[in-house]
């Protein structure tokens, strides 16, 4: 496509990278400015909770693309000076310099901010919370120093934490609001067994608790109270949730609910505007609803689709929701779009390390999660949305290629 109308992406991050690289391997050869409130150029997060916190990757692991890419694709890049508002009638960006970009349209790949504390004491020093590259190398140079770490939620993030914290040698306590670990998610039985696994390794995982107080002197936290009890902590590391990134939509007028809302095509309330990422509230047309995402394969996937949306292909959001986490000697991928009240049907033994677990509903698999067992993800995707015999299901001597 040739044409100078130029377009902005706001957001340094990786759904911002793909949808750049697509509209460039797209033939687009338009002006493109990426703002990014980072200094950093776009980097992969899922490492930062994994392989990075645990010293087994370094920081040039991370980025999406080289250092040069930006220069030699003619993307001019404005890192480190953050989107303050959009003029929509003017069509500009006004950054917090004060320079106002133009734009003919607008991507918003703002991504989400990890939720806070609101308890005495939450912003001591040694208190931290996990999103960027910087988060991540404070948090594995306090893991040198530290002998006991208290790290508050039990989800994703803080699971991971608590992985690369035993991994470091330290002490680790895990608190949690409900029942069980990524209940929510995951319903009882799968909660229970993640539970186990950190319980295993040594972690002492508390739930059902609520933490009221972070104690400590004007240099340092030293406890966190837990109803009369103080936990003895050296560091804190908060996971508590993310919220999206989406203010600036909101004051610029753009239809928000728990992030951007767009259709299936990644469009805003205005035509010129697109969201993509976690910040974006998108109508998934394999599921018939709205979804926010906040997953690495959501990131590329819609900031693929993004690039091609802009540029006047007929695409749409389309595809099941995927995930994954390495925690210990597991590791784990995740498909679909379940509910922890949904039927499920394990194939083979939990207690080898190495099964499958699905989620059906009316007998309609919903979702499906392979731990330790490889190579299977996509022949799981295929079977999504299809009505299931759970004892085939269960079935480890029926291939999966064959249920469907």
């Amino acid at each position: 496509m040739t044409t100078t109308a130029p377009i902005v992406v706001i957001g340094g991050g990786l759904a911002a990278a793909k949808a750049i690289e697509t509209l460039r391997d797209e033939g687009f050869d338009g002006a493109i400015t990426l703002i990014g409130d980072e200094t950093e150029r776009p980097y992969e997060r899922p490492a930062l909770s994994k392989d990075y916190l645990q010293r087994k990757s370094t920081s040039d692991d991370l980025y999406v693309h080289s250092e040069d890419w930006y220069d030699d694709h003619d993307v001019d890049t404005r890192f480190g000076d953050a989107a303050v508002s959009i003029d929509r009638e003017q069509r500009t960006v006004t950054l917090a310099s004060g320079d106002k970009v133009p734009y003919e349209q607008l991507l918003l790949t703002t991504g989400s901010r990890p939720n806070t504390l609101r308890i005495p004491g939450a912003d001591l020093p040694g208190v931290f919370s996990l999103r960027r590259m910087s988060d991540s190398d404070q948090i594995r140079a306090a893991f040198v120093e530290a002998k006991k770490v208290v790290i508050i939620g039990a989800g994703w993030i803080g699971l991971e934490t608590a992985a690369a914290a035993h991994a470091a040698g330290l002490d680790v306590t895990v608190l949690e609001y409900a029942a069980l670990p990524l209940q929510r998610v995951l319903g009882d039985e799968l909660a229970q067994y993640f539970a186990d696994l950190h319980r295993k390794n040594g972690v002492d995982l508390r739930t059902s608790v609520s933490v009221t107080e972070l104690v400590g002197t004007v240099g340092r936290v030293t406890a966190v109270r837990v109803g009369d009890e103080e936990i003895p902590a050296d560091m804190v590391i908060v996971g508590v949730g993310i919220s999206p990134n989406s203010e600036l939509a909101g004051e610029a007028g753009l239809a928000v609910d728990n992030g951007v809302t767009v259709d299936e095509r990644l469009r805003t309330s205005d035509p010129t505007i697109f969201a993509a990422g976690d910040v974006a509230n998108a109508r998934n047309t394999a599921l018939d609803a709205n979804i926010r995402v906040e997953h690495w394969d959501n990131a590329i996937r819609q900031g693929r689709l993004a690039g091609r949306s802009m540029l006047g292909e007929a695409v749409a959001y389309d595809w099941q929701p995927y995930f994954y986490t390495d925690q210990y000697d597991l590791g784990m991928e995740y498909v679909g779009h379940a509910s922890a009240g949904d039927d499920v049907v394990i194939r083979g033994d939990k207690d080898s390390g190495e099964f499958i677990a699905f989620w059906l509903r009316v007998g309609v698999l919903k979702a499906g999660m392979n731990v330790n067992v490889w190579d299977v993800n996509d022949d799981i995707r295929a079977l999504l949305g299809k009505t299931i015999d759970p004892a085939r299901l269960a079935d480890p001597e029926i291939p999966l290629t064959e249920l469907g």
